[in-house]
């Protein structure tokens, strides 16, 4: 993993959201916290799995990992990027299982589990569900009061997901 994670106590008073960026080679995680004074970062980072082994040795890593990440953070809610219909099958096939691992790895630890399209977390951040990694990863910064976006795109994008349920409750009210 690319970033320490915090191990976060028992009882914390507030709503911790871990949102996940799936993949089979690199996973994008970030979770912030629902203070009163608005979300902070909590942790954001990158698992990866060497492109060179097999698929299955490289799923069993990325749970692993996140096993790890899920159990130090203690989410309340995990928003996972859902899929996506694209032209390459292979490729879809490839993020489903990634997705798979990220699905399942936060049902068995107990946290709500959300999921949106892409689209749909860029819409809410950057006003535009066509909008670039690069626009994404700035919003994510200037929402969290962060000098700069953390280095990774793919965590980036894991912290719109979560960016995106916080947004969502607050308009449904379930916040």
């Amino acid at each position: 993993m690319s970033a320490s994670i915090p191990e976060v106590p028992d009882g914390l008073p507030w709503t911790i959201v871990l949102g996940i960026d799936p993949g089979t080679v690199v996973v994008g995680y970030g979770a912030i916290v629902l203070r009163p004074e608005g979300p902070t970062l909590l942790a954001a980072g990158t698992i990866r799995a060497s492109r060179t082994t097999d698929v299955p040795t490289r799923l069993g890593h990325i749970r692993s990992q996140l096993d790890d990440v899920i159990r130090s953070l203690k989410p309340d809610v995990v928003a996972v990027e859902k899929a996506f219909f694209g032209t390459n099958v292979a490729s879809a096939l490839r993020i489903g299982e990634g997705r798979g691992v990220a699905l399942s790895a936060a049902a068995c630890h107990g946290a709500r589990v959300i999921e949106f399209p892409p689209a749909v977390a860029k819409r809410t951040l950057v006003g535009n569900g066509g909008a670039d990694k690069a626009q994404v990863a700035q919003m994510v910064a200037a929402e969290l009061r962060l000098p700069e976006a953390p280095a990774s795109l793919d965590a980036t994008d894991a912290l719109a997901l979560a960016l995106t349920y916080v947004h969502r409750s607050r308009l449904t009210g379930t916040l």
